[in-house]
């Protein structure tokens, strides 16, 4: 969030794969996207500076070593129950990935940090009786399709809320602010719409929740309700059919939610700037009152909705209509501006705790130049339970390393030392990756040479779709070269991604974990998906 922030424009999956999930349609794309981030891996860590070494031979066994049925298995496992940050559930996966890292060549380990996680305590919405209209609470429940068979594992998914919302309770109008851009409440001011005491009423969609809600509190709003309109996220339909989602088609359903995180910064908020530290050891932090006093919390309260409760809220809206841009889909009800009559009754109680996360690393040391590091990352944490994000990228990491302890035992070594990481509690702020970069900031400045990160491997039909700082371009066209498309066999990866412009996109923003190696140390980052290409 991730993102993984919210606001990365994706389906959050409510539901584990099944058998046929792991092993269906999607098998050659995990299967070639697998090969090409390990050829990455191997020509980063096998190269002198972009010159080829006598290592081609190795290069080549990436691509008949292992098992798309390896890289299926352990996505189930790892998606089999919800798995946010500071959950048992999610330290299980640390001890998974562990245990797969430990059964090889490599020695593993897990590194702690004790940092500042938020869960919800209390959530109630309603609105409120009004002439006209008869007073409505809202469910807050994200409903399982008939028939589910993961409706059990679906009932420990934490209740939809945004991650260190402010807490308090609200009544006010309702204001509608279409995505909550700044310059979308200048042209409510420019209508003489006021949004100071508000409910302020925005959709998902071109920003990030954080900024929606920094965006409000700006305006002057009391407090922000963030839905999901089905005109961007519902899918559609041709004129007579009915629109279909999951699980008939891969949009999301009329009470699907959307969640994240609302804190402004990277990192423990308790420790902004530097490393935080293991549970019962010391560290400087920032106190509670200081972090509530910060432009870095959201300072009201907010709450996702679906896009079911959205359309009920705009429906007993008043008001102008708003412009034509600012409409819904086919089938929508006209979207007014406010404010009311629609009067809304919101409290939000959060619970911002101290926690555990665990980092996991596996290491494999380089025969020539072990003192420099070429690191893969991927987060291991999820909102639910993460079948694509992130866990496909999990599961094609891991098959990366047994590739990578096949290959050492038929005698090759990398020129560079390889990190493996799967980082912790990334859907809150990153803040796995961030604490170790801020822990071991000065050694990656002077050692590391690439970071190349997966946190999405593959959710779709499409192409290759690279993202990264100008010294890896080179490195992922030679790459590419070498996989053959999954949809074309007689293309590479290659031609397909030559297509597209530009082939290759630049990492930009802190949308997910190459963002502590990118922006504060200065790290060559890789970051790469298969899926749908815009």
């Amino acid at each position: 969030m991730a993102t993984s922030r919210c606001g990365k424009q994706r389906q959050p999956l409510l539901h584990s794969p099944t058998p046929a999930d792991a092993n269906g349609g999607g098998a050659a794309k995990r299967r070639r996207f697998v090969s090409f981030l390990a050829v990455t891996a191997a020509l980063v860590a096998s190269y002198h500076l972009l010159v080829p070494t006598n290592s081609s031979h190795y290069h080549a066994l990436f691509l008949s070593l292992g098992s798309n049925a390896t890289a299926a298995a352990h996505l189930r496992a790892l998606t089999l129950r919800p798995h946010v940050a500071g959950t048992e559930a999610n330290a299980a996966t640390a001890r998974y990935v562990l245990h797969a890292f430990s059964s090889l060549s490599f020695p593993a380990h897990i590194t702690p940090y004790s940092v500042l996680l938020s869960y919800p305590v209390h959530r109630s919405l309603s609105l409120a009786a009004a002439p006209g209209l008869a007073a409505r609470p809202f469910s807050l429940v994200q409903e399982t399709y008939k028939g589910d068979p993961y409706a059990e594992a679906a009932a420990e998914v934490l209740p939809t809320y945004f991650a260190y919302s402010g807490s308090g309770s609200v009544t006010a109008e309702v204001v509608y602010a279409n995505y909550g851009h700044n310059e979308d409440y200048a042209y409510l001011a420019s209508r003489g719409v006021d949004v100071v005491g508000k409910v302020a009423l925005v959709r998902y969609g071109d920003i990030h929740c954080e900024d929606m809600v920094r965006n409000a509190r700006a305006a002057g709003a009391a407090a922000a309700i963030v839905y999901t309109d089905a005109k961007d996220f519902g899918g559609s339909a041709a004129k007579g059919e009915k629109r279909k989602w999951f699980p008939d088609a891969r949009w999301l359903p009329p009470t699907g939610v959307q969640v994240g995180t609302l804190y402004y910064g990277n990192g423990d908020p308790t420790t902004p700037l530097w490393p935080s530290c293991a549970a019962g050891d010391d560290c400087e932090r920032l106190s509670m009152e200081e972090l509530d006093g910060s432009e870095e919390m959201p300072g009201i309260p907010a709450l996702p909705v679906s896009a079911r409760d959205g359309e009920t809220i705009l429906k007993a809206m008043g008001g102008d209509v708003a412009p034509p841009k600012w409409q819904g889909g086919d089938g929508a009800p006209v979207y007014r501006l406010g404010p009311g009559p629609a009067v809304l009754n919101l409290t939000y109680i959060g619970n911002e705790t101290l926690a555990t996360i665990e980092n996991v690393f596996a290491v494999i040391e380089g025969k020539e130049e072990p003192d420099r590091y070429v690191i893969i990352g991927n987060h291991r944490d999820a909102w639910t339970f993460g079948a694509v994000d992130p866990n496909s990228g999990t599961a094609a990491m891991l098959e990366i390393a047994e590739r990578l302890s096949k290959l050492q035992a038929k005698g090759w070594r990398p020129r560079r030392t390889i990190i493996l990481c799967s980082w912790d509690a990334e859907e809150f702020a990153l803040i796995g990756s961030t604490e170790w970069a801020e822990e071991n900031m000065d050694t990656l400045a002077s050692r590391a040479i690439a970071y190349l990160n997966v946190d999405i491997s593959v959710f779709g039909p499409g192409g290759l779709m690279p993202r990264a700082t100008p010294q890896l371009d080179e490195l992922i066209k030679e790459a590419s070269k070498m996989v053959p498309d999954p949809d074309e066999p007689s293309q590479t990866l290659y031609d397909t991604m030559m297509r597209h412009h530009p082939p290759i996109t630049r990492v930009a923003g802190a949308g997910t974990d190459f963002a502590a190696f990118v922006q504060h140390i200065g790290v060559p980052s890789l970051d790469m998906s298969y899926g749908l290409c815009k």
